[in-house]
């Protein structure tokens, strides 16, 4: 199976770099696929993605790891709290924060959750990103699920969520803290002068090359003392050759 040039096609056709990610997981998870949905062949599928947008879009969702949650990992949430209040917010009262790869939009609106109640006047700026153009169109909705929202507080339930049907819609308030953009982790330009990058379970799919790329990028888009926050299975262990510190198990302070 030509799976080589099933890479070079999707790079053209979605502008997503697949040679990025450790190719004999996703080559196992691209046949995987095409088994469930009953293809045999590279030609086959790609006729197939090219004449069903369903299928198109069921390939985005598996292949850019649309699985999130909000306070995915509650205690380590817990402790990054701990840092923005006293690390960054003594010296800072508006942050501005990535959250990179956001998905559904659970994890930057988890953050805005956070800093509205840790910092409630400040005007923070979360700019949240992901390559998936329709996904983003989701989180711009704030529309979620029992499941999606298991880990949050009751408190916070009550407070920054309106319950309608089956639906738990996000507040308003937090919305506005948050904008949400198209970027390319591997292809796109970063921005600079954060205070906070979160980037979760998601560079753990990535070769090591490109992992050491969007690390050492990262790096450079951080603020001196400013934050990256990683996913629990996630440990940068080399994270001095991109000048880091390390702050906690999962969190790590720019040089």
């Amino acid at each position: 199976m030509d799976l080589i040039y099933f890479e070079q096609w999707v790079l053209k056709e979605f502008g997503i770099n697949l040679s990025a990610y450790k190719s004999n997981q996703l080559h196992r998870r691209i046949t995987s696929l095409m088994a469930r949905i009953g293809v045999s062949s590279v030609d086959e599928y790609i006729a197939l993605l090219k004449k069903d947008a369903n299928q198109r879009q069921r390939f985005l969702d598996f292949i850019t790891i649309n699985v999130t949650e909000f306070f995915r990992n509650p205690e380590i949430f817990d402790d990054l709290q701990k840092k923005l209040v006293s690390e960054l917010l003594p010296f800072n009262r508006s942050l501005k924060v990535w959250s990179a790869a956001c998905s559904i939009g659970a994890e930057p609106y988890s953050l805005g959750m956070i800093l509205n109640e840790v910092s409630p006047n400040g005007r923070h700026n979360i700019i949240a990103t992901d390559i998936d153009s329709t996904i983003l169109e989701k989180a711009k909705r704030g529309e979620y699920t029992a499941p999606d929202i298991k880990n949050v507080k009751r408190e916070y339930i009550s407070r920054y969520f309106t319950e309608k049907g089956d639906k738990y819609l996000i507040s308003d308030n937090i919305k506005k803290m948050v904008t949400f953009m198209k970027h390319d982790l591997i292809l796109d330009k970063y921005d600079n002068n954060f205070d906070l990058i979160v980037c979760r379970n998601v560079v753990i799919y990535f070769n090591q090359d490109i992992k050491n790329t969007i690390y050492e990028k990262f790096s450079n888009s951080l603020k001196k003392g400013g934050l990256l926050f990683v996913g629990a299975t996630e440990s940068i262990y080399n994270y001095r050759d991109y000048g880091f510190e390390k702050a906690s198990t999962f969190i790590y302070r720019k040089l």
